[in-house]
């Protein structure tokens, strides 16, 4: 870190076309998290100074094992996709490792991951793209169906400010009891459904023909797909 407030007040980041000198320093772990267009130009200065049993992490996109291993002088590396709540340390984190890796480097990334939320291994790449699809690009669909219950209470009658607050609300109440409970999704889901209730009524006007259900489906899959073709 750098202080490049003329004020001296709080630190800011420096940012360096150059590795900073560090004497004799070598590095057990190199984590990379930068663009993964820039991969190339920074990973091989720091990637020379790891120790004989050092390796490397990454949280680069789409920057693949294969590249980072030949960029890292054939350390072992382990991949790995957080998705936007690990900035709040609710985060769902996606790993992969390649047959390098040791027991121990695995252990000491998962518990540095955990730190930002939970964490799940995956046993190779096209499975952490998968993931990628479902929790990477999560978040993004979440806030889309957020936005459009909000405008719908709206258009009901709530104010915008009055629609937000109960529509979130009443999704992170249930998200919560969801994971505290045993039971299935379906079954959660038929506990609150009285026969020709209200709740009834409203998911057969959400889901009643599946389409609903066939729109995430696509939706997974299109994410897939663009993940593959970024590879």
């Amino acid at each position: 870190m750098a202080d490049l407030d003329p004020s001296g007040g709080s630190d800011r980041v420096a940012f360096l076309r150059e590795p900073p000198p560090v004497g004799e320093c070598a590095f057990d772990l190199v984590i990379v998290a930068v663009k993964p267009q820039v991969v190339s130009e920074v990973l091989p200065d720091y990637a020379g100074r790891l120790t004989p049993n050092g390796f490397v992490a990454s949280i680069a996109a789409g920057c693949s094992i294969e590249r980072l291993r030949a960029l890292s002088g054939g350390a072992p590396v382990v991949r790995v996709m957080p998705n936007l709540p690990s900035a709040i340390g609710a985060g769902v984190s996606g790993l992969c490792a390649d047959d390098r890796a040791t027991d121990a480097q695995r252990a000491l990334i998962e518990r540095l991951m955990a730190a930002a939320g939970s964490t799940m291994w995956v046993a190779d790449e096209d499975m952490l793209d998968r993931l990628t699809a479902v929790a990477g690009s999560g978040p993004g669909y979440v806030f889309e169906i957020a936005r459009n219950y909000v405008d719908a209470a709206t258009a009901l009658g709530f104010s915008p400010k009055d629609a937000r607050e109960m529509v979130l609300g009443t999704m992170a109440g249930t998200i919560a009891m969801a994971q505290a409970s045993e039971s299935s999704l379906e079954e959660l889901r038929t506990s609150v459904t009285s026969k020709n209730g209200t709740t009834a009524a409203g998911l057969d006007a959400l889901n009643g023909d599946g389409a609903l259900g066939e729109r995430f489906q696509a939706t997974l899959a299109a994410a897939y797909d663009r993940a593959v073709d970024l590879r």
